[in-house]
């Protein structure tokens, strides 16, 4: 009987693959392989996604972990990987074969002639020097390439690609070196100074020297309608479109910082460290964090390879001085216990709409909204430079609020009213906008497809790719929210809050960490009005307890 395969395989686009050529022929090598055995009736292919992601955190590859789970309605018995070294890396296979085996599918691959056998060790020590060596190449990969990076940068100032600093654009100088590149009709670019922005750029530098604070840099910008860095190129800013196109002291720190000014090319100040998810679950991987260098390790180019917009001296001026304001680290005072705050996450700005944080001061817990003065007047809102608000002037009051709205008398018409407000909580325009975006998403997703198909640039398109399957993961969860699940019953939502038992001695008796847990499971939020010295609460237990969307006030 022959069997149904379900294929998987895994391209980087990182060192300029073609998706559509690797997944032809490990879907051939693959084919070859089972020929005579069964065919390929599914296949899952990641796309840009790096080979150190475990499976679960691998689009494609989660996506078949889940179809693996589906016995009666799964469409395959077995999966065969045409290239083991791009499925596996480390230890994933150690971690990944046993679940496999578990729900009765076989694994082929091409290293042991055909089915992975459970039982073998010669079969499992072959896996697993493949998923080493498949490290070992990535490792390889990476200190090539930066040191070829660290090379190009010192000896030939080349500009390596990435976000202009503010103050400058790319311009083009020709073709790329690399004659595959080149071919490919890719260019190469260097810095020239932007008209607009350049002369921002001095006047900071020129202030700082005069005496002026970032901030008072940072708000006589914003007041004299200056484009800050993330409004004057937005496209390249589209995540930071709170500010309103305000400057932030933070902004002008970084240019003050910024060695490119000078006009020399300069490489390695950050770096990408690979940092445990979970220390205590290693099965998790890794995330990658950005951290700065030291000044030592970065990579000055030899020649001055763009025009500078300060002079070196300049910089070295700007830079003695921010170093002489720099504090000096103190010893951390050890917190005996972690400090509790009953609102976490709960407690809403009024003005803003922004989450307040918390912050302890005098020993008591408070929170503030620190939404900037220059922030809110750009977009129109008169807002306080700081919006405080104390815990201990709010907690009892909810006590005695909840302990109103859920004793026994009251009960019945809470639990009917939180019943009505679940069923009629879809918000339609915005459940229907989802849906759209998720058809548009789909569409562009299959041309795209097309194009790759049709002989299409692989990178180019696999950064399309990418940009519409996160777009589209936000219009689902779009969806989701907007659309309620099975309201509960009125009778549902009373076991549910008598399972509580007497709030008013639950909230009395609770130690502070499981008084903020039954905060969260009341579903409460509370806005601030500072003007009216007013909070307004809303209880939504009906979308926390039940699982679901929805809830009443």
């Amino acid at each position: 009987m022959l069997k149904r395969f379900a294929f998987y395989g895994r391209v980087s686009t990182e060192d300029q693959q073609d998706p559509a050529s690797s997944k032809a022929w490990q879907l051939s090598r693959s084919s070859q392989l089972i020929e005579g055995h069964g065919e390929v009736v599914a296949d899952y292919f990641d796309i840009g996604q790096s080979r150190s992601l475990p499976w679960k955190r691998r689009p494609e590859a989660s996506r078949l972990l889940d179809d693996l789970r589906r016995r009666d309605d799964r469409t395959f018995d077995a999966v065969v990987i045409g290239e083991p070294a791009r499925a596996f890396y480390g230890q994933q296979f150690g971690l990944t074969f046993p679940t496999l085996v578990h729900y009765g599918v076989e694994l082929w691959v091409p290293e042991v002639g055909g089915r992975v056998d459970p039982d073998s060790e010669a079969h499992d020590l072959v896996m697993s020097l493949y998923g080493g060596m498949s490290k070992g190449e990535r490792n390889r990969i990476k200190v090539r390439v930066r040191t070829a990076m660290a090379s190009q940068a010192a000896t030939e100032g080349r500009y390596l690609g990435g976000r202009p600093p503010y103050g400058y654009q790319l311009a083009d100088v020709g073709a790329h070196p690399n004659p595959a590149k080149a071919a490919d009709g890719k260019r190469q670019h260097r810095l020239e100074p932007d008209p607009v922005a350049a002369p921002v750029v001095r006047r900071i530098f020129a202030g700082y020297l005069d005496g002026h604070g970032l901030r008072s840099i940072a708000e006589a910008l914003t007041a004299e309608g200056i484009a800050s860095p993330s409004a004057h190129d937005p496209s390249r800013n589209r995540h930071r479109q709170h500010s309103g196109g305000a400057w932030a002291h933070s902004a002008v720190r970084a240019i003050l910082h910024n060695p490119r000014y000078t006009g020399h090319q300069v490489w390695a100040r950050q770096r990408k460290d690979e940092d445990l998810l979970d220390p205590e679950d290693v099965a998790l991987g890794h995330r990658t964090r950005m951290r700065w260098n030291e000044k030592g390790e970065w990579i000055w180019s030899a020649e001055v390879t763009h025009e500078p917009l300060v002079d070196m001296e300049t910089f070295d001026q700007v830079q003695a001085i921010m170093a002489s304001h720099v504090r000096v680290a103190r010893p951390k005072t050890v917190m005996p216990t972690e400090r509790a705050y009953l609102l976490r996450g709960l407690l809403f700005c009024g003005v803003c709409g922004r989450r307040m944080g918390g912050n302890y001061n005098h020993g008591k817990a408070h929170y503030r909204c620190t939404f900037r003065e220059q922030y809110a007047q750009k977009k129109g809102i008169e807002h306080p430079r700081t919006v405080y608000l104390r815990e201990d002037k709010v907690v009892p009051a909810l006590d005695e609020w909840l302990g109103q709205l859920f004793n026994p008398d009251n009960l019945d018409a809470t639990c009917e009213q939180l019943a009505a407000a679940y069923e009629q909580h879809e918000d339609t325009s915005r459940a229907e906008q989802a849906r759209q975006s998720i058809g548009d998403c789909d569409q562009r997703l299959s041309q795209y497809r097309a194009a790759l198909d049709a002989g299409a640039d692989a990178a180019t398109v696999a950064g399309w790719m990418a940009e519409v399957t996160a777009e589209r993961n936000r219009a689902d969860i779009a969806l989701r929210t907007a659309t309620p699940a099975d309201a509960p019953t009125v009778a549902e939502l009373r076991g549910l809050i008598e399972g509580l038992g007497d709030m008013v001695a639950v909230l009395a008796n609770a130690d502070p960490k499981q008084r903020a847990e039954l905060y969260e499971t009341l579903g409460l939020r509370l806005t601030w009005h500072p003007d009216d010295r007013k909070v307004l609460v809303e209880a939504q237990p009906a979308r926390v307890l039940a699982g679901g969307v929805g809830g009443g006030t």
